[in-house]
């Protein structure tokens, strides 16, 4: 070993120093921003893979334009069972809904449509889902559910993600009962609820 005169350490024959790295080999500190650096360009790559690409992928950008030209939906109540024909697949409409509240979430078909990260919850009651941040089909109940059983902090969590979405998508009706009756709502009143919404 020998010092070549600018501090570094060199093997004979080897002409590296002694941190491993030969003619043509970069300084550890300088390989780990270039690995860091390459990592952060990956990783922006694929957020905007995420953002853009899954809507331009197969059907993305359709369901986008469907959901523009969709017009409003008036005002009418739901059962369990008419609820799931809104999930996206066989109608472009998707409605959910949260604490007995059912909202036309068809703007935000990136997120509950079919591919969308939230899309168990298309086409279904997601309170238990929200309530308890399962994304599991479990979660979710093929019928009415009261939500009896959660526990108070539950309870306040679903009435946090309804007024979340109150404030994000337009509110359609009300989540029936078995038995219940649906409520006969008035153009004026569809009308005045919307106008307030915007």
């Amino acid at each position: 070993m020998a010092d070549d005169g600018d501090g570094r350490l060199r093997t004979e024959g080897s002409g590296g120093d002694l941190g491993g790295g030969g003619v043509g080999e970069l300084p550890v500190g300088e390989m780990l921003l270039n690995v860091g650096l390459l990592a952060l360009a990956l990783l922006a790559a694929y957020r905007l893979y995420l953002r853009w690409g899954m809507r331009s992928g197969p059907g993305g950008a359709a369901r986008q334009s469907q959901a523009a030209v969709l017009p409003r939906m008036k005002r009418r109540d739901f059962f369990l069972e008419q609820l799931r024909e809104f999930d996206g697949t066989r109608n472009p409409r998707i409605l959910l809904a949260v604490n007995g509240k059912v909202f036309d979430v068809t703007k935000g078909s990136k997120f509950y449509g079919p591919e969308g990260p939230y899309g168990i919850f298309a086409g279904r009651d997601a309170s238990r889902g929200l309530a308890t941040f399962c994304l599991d089909k479990d979660a979710l109940r093929d019928e009415y559910d009261d939500l009896s059983d959660l526990n108070a902090v539950q309870m306040e969590s679903v009435r946090e993600w309804e007024m979340q979405f109150k404030e994000k998508y337009d509110y359609v009706g009300r989540l029936l009962k078995p038995g219940e009756e649906p409520s006969e709502y008035t153009d004026e009143e569809d009308t005045k609820d919307h106008t307030k919404q915007e």
